[in-house]
């Protein structure tokens, strides 16, 4: 089966589309520092990276995918001070994926599954909790990257939770976005091994509070864009998994 992105479809084509078993995938990420060297929408072009990975393993196994326009706003409360990161509130981020779904819904797309990328923990507690308040008859499906079964089959620095703008995520840029990692910067960055998620459950609230000052973790300089599209084909396995093991249950 196709893999249709949907902003560029006309609306004839959708309504020509096979919906009945289709699946929908909603990329999530934020505008957010990503150190000296990543852009701020870092997170964007992994979740897309993500998605399209998942979409294509899901068609090759006979599913209808619509890969929908991404969100790029959510929250980012660990970025706030830097600038150019631009933050809204989890009940903005819990009800425009309600309604993404309840527009699906009516057209017929029962499952929507959200490619996110952002690890923020507000953000994370916000995806969780649209996953079970969704409109009747819509299943949404979380590939929850912070989840210790899906992260131990991830990179070893992804594990460490030092891993914002680091080895991990710089590789991917490199493989999907070359042009815009400055890679001599990225070259003599130090490593910063300290870990977001021992930050977080030590209650810390910010990238300086956990040890970021420039909004890094982790090893940049080490990144590749081998490691990059070995991380997206991975990320999209680990998507399609999470679909096809909500679509069971949904049965």
């Amino acid at each position: 089966m196709p893999v249709h992105r949907l902003s560029d479809m006309t609306w004839e084509e959708v309504r020509d589309t096979d919906r009945r078993n289709a699946v929908a995938i909603l990329p999530v990420g934020a505008v957010e520092a990503h150190g000296p060297h990543l852009p701020l929408g870092t997170d964007v072009i992994i979740a897309e990276a993500m998605a399209r990975a998942g979409a294509q393993k899901l068609a090759n196994d006979g599913l209808t995918v619509l890969i929908l326009p991404p969100i790029w706003y959510t929250s980012a409360a660990f970025a706030d001070a830097f600038p150019g990161t631009i933050g809204v509130g989890t009940d903005t981020v819990r009800k425009l994926i309600h309604e993404i779904g309840a527009a699906l819904l009516a057209q017929g797309v029962s499952t929507l599954a959200i490619a996110n990328a952002h690890l923020d923990p507000e953000h994370i507690v916000a995806l969780r909790e649209a996953t079970h308040a969704g409109p009747d008859g819509l299943r949404i499906v979380l590939l929850d990257l912070t989840r210790p079964s899906v992260a131990r089959r991830l990179t070893s620095e992804f594990q460490t939770g030092a891993c914002h703008a680091g080895q991990f995520e710089g590789s991917v840029v490199l493989a999907e976005s070359p042009s815009l990692v400055r890679t001599n910067l990225a070259a003599g960055l130090d490593a910063n091994p300290a870990s977001l998620s021992e930050a977080i459950r030590e209650g810390k609230t910010t990238f300086a509070e956990a040890g970021g000052p420039r909004a890094y973790f982790g090893w940049p300089a080490q990144a590749t864009a081998e490691e990059g599209r070995n991380t997206v084909r991975l990320l999209g396995e680990l998507l399609a998994e999470a679909v096809v093991a909500g679509e069971e249950a949904k049965v």
